[in-house]
Parts: C-alpha cells; sequence; structure tokens
C-alpha cells in the first residue's frame, strides 16, 4: 500500500471513528425523554431526616439531598423546583428506582459494592462522606462504640449499618444485643422511648435524628467512627445518557466551588470570567450541555437557582444549619478536605 492510500484509508477510519463518537454521543435517553414529557422530575428521598431530605408541615422539602434533585431539575428543565419527591424507606428505596417510579435517587445510601453488582444500579459520584457511629443518652458515660459492651442497639434492618455494626462488635468479641426496626424512625423512637441503649448511624444522619429527639441536650453522638460510608446519587443500570447527566451535575456543583462561582455572581462570572474552564461549565464557550442533550445553560441555571457544593453544604448541614457540621472530609481536597471531581474540558 503506498503511503498516499495509507494516508487516505488513516482518514477514513478517523472520519469513521469521529462519526461513530458522534452518534454513541448523540444517543437517545428515554429518562430524559420522560422528564421533559412529564414537565418535572421524579426523585426518591428519606421518609424524613432534618439536613438531607426533610419536608415541613407544608410539605416544602429541604436537605442536601433535596437540594441534588433541584439542581438536577434546573439543568434539565431549566427550573429548579420542578421537582416531586418521594419518601422512601430502606426497604423501598430499592424497587421504587428500579421500577422506574423515580428518575433519581437521592437518598443518603452508602455506596457498595454489592448493591452496585447485584440490584442493577449505579452510583453517580459522592455528595457526602459520611461514617457511622453511635447515639447514647450522656448520662449512660458510654464515649467509644467499645463501651456498648452488653448494650442494646437500635437500627434500620437492611441497612449498611446493620451489617457494620455486628461485624464490628463480633471481630472485637463484644456481645450486643442489636434490635432492627423496619424503618429508621421507628428505630430512633425506640431509642427515645428508652426501649434500647443505642441508636447507630452516621454521623450526619445522627446529628439529624437528634434534633427530632424529647430533649436532643441529653443524647451525645461518638465522634469514633467504625465506617467509612460514601454516600451519592443513584440511577439504573442503562440509559448512560442520563447517567452522564446526573454524574456531571454533581460534578459542576463541586468544580463551581473549586472555581469560585457562586449563586450569587454567576452572572458575571459567565459574562465576565476569562477563565477557560468556568466559561465551559457556564456554558459560555464551547456545547458541554448539547454533548449530554441539554441547553448550553444547564449549570448556569443549576448554580444560580441552586448554588454550588459548599452553598449547599452549609444551609442544610454546615455550620449555618440546626446541624452544625464541620465540613471535615466533605471539604474540598484543596482545603483539607478529599471532596474533588474531574475537570470540565
Amino acid at each position: 500500500m503506498t503511503l498516499l492510500a495509507r494516508g487516505a484509508l488513516g482518514a477514513a477510519i478517523l472520519a469513521l471513528g469521529a462519526g461513530a463518537a458522534t452518534a454513541q454521543q448523540l444517543a437517545p435517553s428515554p429518562t430524559l425523554d420522560a422528564i421533559r414529557a412529564r414537565g418535572h422530575l421524579e426523585c426518591g428521598v428519606h421518609l424524613g431526616l432534618p439536613g438531607f431530605s426533610f419536608a415541613n408541615d407544608r410539605g416544602e422539602w429541604t436537605g442536601l439531598d433535596v437540594d441534588f434533585c433541584r439542581a438536577v431539575a434546573a439543568a434539565v428543565l431549566g427550573d429548579a423546583n420542578k421537582v416531586r419527591y418521594t419518601p422512601t424507606s430502606v426497604q423501598q428505596r430499592w424497587p421504587v428506582l428500579q421500577s422506574g417510579q423515580v428518575d433519581l435517587l437521592s437518598r443518603n445510601t452508602t455506596i457498595t459494592f454489592s448493591r452496585n453488582a447485584s440490584l442493577g444500579v449505579n452510583f453517580q459520584g459522592i455528595n457526602f462522606y459520611e461514617g457511622q457511629t453511635f447515639i447514647v443518652r450522656t448520662a449512660s458515660g458510654a464515649k467509644k462504640p467499645t463501651d456498648l459492651e452488653n448494650a442494646s442497639i437500635c437500627v434500620a434492618a437492611g441497612s449498611t449499618e446493620e451489617r457494620m455494626a455486628a461485624d464490628y462488635f463480633r471481630e472485637r468479641n463484644l456481645k450486643v444485643s442489636i434490635i432492627n426496626f423496619q424503618k429508621n424512625d421507628d428505630a430512633i423512637a425506640a431509642y427515645d422511648a428508652g426501649r434500647c441503649d443505642s441508636y447507630t448511624a452516621g454521623i450526619g444522619a445522627l446529628a439529624g435524628q437528634r434534633i427530632k429527639l424529647k430533649t436532643p441536650g441529653d443524647h451525645f453522638i461518638m465522634t469514633e467512627t467504625i465506617s467509612n460510608d460514601p454516600q451519592g446519587p443513584v440511577t439504573r443500570w442503562g440509559d448512560e445518557r442520563w447517567q452522564a447527566v446526573v454524574r456531571w451535575v454533581l460534578n459542576g456543583m463541586i468544580a463551581a466551588e473549586n472555581l469560585g462561582v457562586t449563586s450569587k455572581n454567576v452572572d458575571d462570572m459567565r459574562a465576565n470570567s476569562r477563565n477557560a474552564e468556568i466559561r465551559r461549565l457556564l456554558g459560555a464557550d464551547g456545547n458541554f450541555g448539547a454533548m449530554l442533550g441539554l441547553p448550553n445553560e444547564w449549570m448556569f441555571n443549576a448554580i444560580k437557582q441552586v448554588g454550588n457544593y459548599a452553598e449547599s453544604f452549609e444551609r442544610t448541614v454546615g455550620k449555618g444549619s440546626p446541624l452544625g457540621l464541620e465540613r471535615g472530609q466533605n471539604n474540598l481536597w484543596t482545603r483539607g478536605g478529599i471532596l474533588f471531581t474531574s475537570p470540565f474540558q
């Protein structure tokens, strides 16, 4: 084959590859089509956990996980309020997602191998680094998990917390009585009623649950954790474009914080920033939205209406909220945490 022929063949292969990549990139998304047709996002959330997903007396939902639902709605539909929430228990969350009743599960759910491999679901990133520990009555004097030998512990049945607590105490030859309940609310209510000595969940979840106790000040949340439980939004297997939308909305909120883009300055940043990544993120340059089948202002809308990750964290679970959590691991990797995102390039 002559050099000229080889060059022509190479150009043809490159052109074919580019066409195939474009075709794959523009493949339709049944989930996106369904959301647009009905005019709102269906989002599965917790039954009621302050700071993460909680409805007030007027049925208005707030929380870190709720904010993510709103950000996705803003990116896809241009309006963060176009969301309907489906409260789910530990047991209900998987069939509700698998059946298509919801488009997205944004509910404090731990990412595990077995869930990803066997339930037909994919986790689209980490929006909260959690760690399991225990809440006890301050009067008990217990300060760390090993102090709970011979204690009774309430927990939600089928949760990772139930399995982890059993493993933790068995591995240390410590006897405890683990009492499980169908719902987290039932487990914490039983603890509050004195039916068990402790209740176990993640630190963030415990901070939210403590608010609901009869006398919150009488209870102590241990600082020593027994696990690392990264949590994040979940989608069904299939529909790769929808998975990419969910994943990159989360990435976009984190990237916005890292780049200094907030709900307050997003208009100015889009109009005047000379930073190439900021301009791509906000749709001023490039066609990043179009690559996902969205308007190019998809992340501009999400940040403008909901905020970046830091804004959401602080008002829902951080120092500006009743939970008062430190950023800790949930801070950016450049500020002592482990939160990061892939670049918008």
